[in-house]
């Protein structure tokens, strides 16, 4: 028994459940590479004035979660907390937007970080599938993001989620929102850091989780009344070609998100099977973010789609994902010879794209045999110094259990053709 174990708020993926993160993260990125997506991976952690500018230091992200550290150099980093912020710190150093193919579109996967109370769909450490389309101000970039990440839930079988849609405007008609919403937030009764993020940013009231909050934000005015006309024609267009793709939506004109940099559309995806934490994924356009982080003009949107948090909405659905055999056929020698022979078998059978075990360690048939069933492997391979002798090697169906002698030149022919 170790004497160490995963810190508090994360886990360890292991097999057989492992597969199922494996395949989630395809589908979603199936769509993604199939729509002109190029894959980007950038550092696990990052400066945390970056974070600071993007994110926004009024949010609950940069003030409470991120896991800050100073380096031996006297640097100040984070890990990162969230995708956006990196992906398109990345894009810039490498100029990758002065490539003359605008927008850039990156997707990227991996582990984010922050520090919260966990319960289950909330971790310390949790797993991301995003998206960027950097460069573009069109509404059909917009619908298009919304629809792959449709697309890439409707493929993993998954029916009983939302899609929530808002939009926040943009630097014209948002800050006369800001003011009267900050007039109408003044004549409340809100703790002093709740004062203090309306007047930083009141936005990020609307977010607040908490009933004591949310009860007194009854008749707060709605940012949808305060959109100029750019931007309500550009949020009717991005409804109009979700909607003509066949994607269902609800508009939520109190949806804002936790974010500081989202602009114009704005949207989430919800699952009601996983209870307080229902939002599976969710993101929008970021038109001020480069020049936030020190970059040139360059409107842009994304989502983040959770991992952890599909997962759980597939069990919550009680959806199986139909996922290949880790083995297809277990090969188990009986002496040293056969254990030479059935090893280049087995070798030659990975080569030709079948997947193959071995009975390791010089097991004896009874054990081995208890591992090939074990493996889940559709047949085992079975060779003696008889069967060397003959030519043969002993070919086991583990299903129906009926076993024939096949010849040894013959097994990778007659494996590929009964696993089809």
């Amino acid at each position: 028994m170790s004497t160490f174990k995963a810190p508090k708020g994360t886990y360890d993926l292991l097999p057989p459940d492992s597969a199922k993160y494996l395949a989630v993260r395809e589908a979603i990125a199936a769509p993604l590479r199939g729509s002109g997506y190029g894959y980007i991976e950038t550092p696990g952690f990052e400066s945390v004035e970056l974070f600071a500018r993007g994110v926004g230091e009024s949010t609950d992200i940069v003030t409470k979660e991120m896991y800050a550290f100073e380096t031996k150099g006297g640097d100040r980093l984070a890990l990162r907390p969230e995708g956006t912020a990196s992906v398109l710190r990345a894009a810039l150093e490498a100029n990758l937007h002065k490539a003359g193919n605008l927008p850039v579109k990156l997707w990227y996967s991996g582990s984010y970080y922050r520090y919260e109370r966990p319960q289950k769909g909330r971790y310390r450490h949790f797993s991301q599938v995003g998206a960027e389309a950097i460069g573009a101000e069109d509404p059909a970039l917009d619908a298009e993001l919304i629809i792959l990440a449709d697309q890439a839930y409707r493929s993993l079988g998954l029916q009983n989620f939302r899609i929530l849609l808002n939009s926040l405007g943009d630097k014209e008609c948002r800050p006369v929102y800001r003011e009267a919403l900050q007039t109408f937030l003044r004549g409340l009764d809100l703790d002093e850091d709740t004062l203090r993020r309306a007047e930083i940013n009141p936005l990020r009231v609307l977010d607040d989780k908490r009933e004591s909050v949310q009860k007194q934000l009854t008749g707060a005015p709605l940012l949808r009344d305060y959109l100029c006309d750019a931007c309500k024609a550009y949020h009717e267009e991005v409804r109009e070609l979700v909607t003509a793709a066949g994607v269902v939506f609800a508009d939520d004109p109190k949806l804002v998100r936790g974010l500081d940099y989202y602009t114009r559309t704005t949207f989430e995806f919800v699952h009601d099977g996983l209870g307080s934490q229902s939002a599976v994924g969710g993101g929008g356009r970021y038109d001020g973010l480069s020049e936030m982080i020190g970059g040139p003009a360059l409107p842009s949107v994304g989502w983040a789609l959770g991992v952890d948090r599909t997962v759980l909405a597939l069990e919550a659905e009680g959806v199986e994902l139909e996922l290949p055999a880790t083995t297809s056929v277990f090969a188990v020698p009986l002496g040293d010879e056969a254990r030479r022979v059935l090893f280049a078998k087995v070798t030659e059978l990975r080569k030709n794209g079948v997947a193959a075990d071995f009975a390791y360690g010089g097991k004896g048939l009874k054990a081995a045999m208890k591992a090939a069933n074990r493996s889940g492997a559709r047949y085992a391979l079975i060779l003696g110094e008889r069967d060397i002798e003959q030519g043969v090697v002993q070919l086991k169906d583990l299903e129906s259990g009926e076993q024939s002698a096949v010849g040894l030149n013959e097994i990778v022919a007659e494996l590929e053709s009964g696993l089809g």
